[in-house]
């Protein structure tokens, strides 16, 4: 029988964070959800210390809700130092963090930003595993509301392997609920998961807006003033070999969603 353990969720309200609070619920743990709906904050330290009493394993799952990357890197490298400091007081065994497959391939915008985030997470005394994901199917939708302009939706020309947020939580779960001995948790190797198969973002936006039966157009664009926009399309999102594909598809999830 599987060991019940505190484990507290930074991030609790978020995309991945709510779906990893019901997982590890649903498996048994006191779990300790963390967001500043709860009272803590991870950046200020509001909050933390009782929040982390007696917790066993943190999973950082916060996020930050804008794509400027010096913004994002302030905010990630301030929640790691506090979850460190405050977490080693409190005994806390490992931490486990979700990143994004193609991080270290990035030099701006909010993808790059998780690569500071992994190194202070790994540079701090808690055993850490870091989880890269690929981008989210619920990432869809919102996406698709920025690119709008009228009656066109301007898309980029991505190459992804959507997964779904709920798949990733179940993986974290698996992470943090101690099935993963400790002297592995620092292994240098990091673990990818992905959807079980490659997407182009201007097509599932086309079947989100048919689904929806909204007239309005898609139009997949590549700005040639990004100076990352031939990552987005040459693969540099998409999974390793060694990666773990899970379903459910895009398609899937809009079925089970719509």
């Amino acid at each position: 029988m599987q060991e019940r353990r505190k484990i507290a969720v930074a991030g609790a309200t978020g995309r991945v964070g709510r779906h990893t609070v019901e997982v590890l619920e649903a498996a048994g743990h006191e779990v300790v959800p963390m967001s500043r709906s709860t009272g803590v904050n991870v950046v200020t330290g509001e909050g933390l210390s009782e929040a982390l009493a007696g917790v066993d394993c943190i999973v950082d799952a916060a996020s930050w809700p804008s794509p400027d990357q010096e913004a994002a890197t302030e905010f990630f490298t301030a929640a790691s130092r506090n979850l460190h400091e405050v977490g080693e007081r409190a005994g806390v065994q490992r931490i486990v963090v979700v990143s994004i497959i193609g991080a270290d391939r990035f030099s701006t915008g909010y993808i790059a930003s998780k690569v500071p985030h992994e190194r202070a997470m790994q540079a701090g005394p808690i055993p850490v595993r870091i989880l890269r994901a690929a981008q989210f199917h619920e990432f869809v939708p919102p996406f698709l509301e920025w690119g709008r302009q009228g009656d066109v939706i301007y898309v980029p020309e991505m190459r992804t392997q959507l997964v779904a947020a709920r798949t990733v939580a179940e993986a974290l779960a698996e992470l943090a609920d101690g099935s993963t001995p400790a002297s592995e948790i620092s292994a240098a190797t990091i673990p990818e998961i992905a959807g079980p198969r490659e997407e182009n973002l201007v097509d599932v936006a086309r079947l989100l807006v048919a689904r929806r039966g909204d007239s309005v157009r898609i139009e997949g664009v590549s700005d040639p003033d990004d100076p990352e926009h031939a990552l987005w399309g040459s693969g540099a999102l998409l999974p390793g070999p060694d990666a773990v594909l899970a379903g459910p598809t895009f398609e899937q999830w809009l079925d089970s969603t719509t």
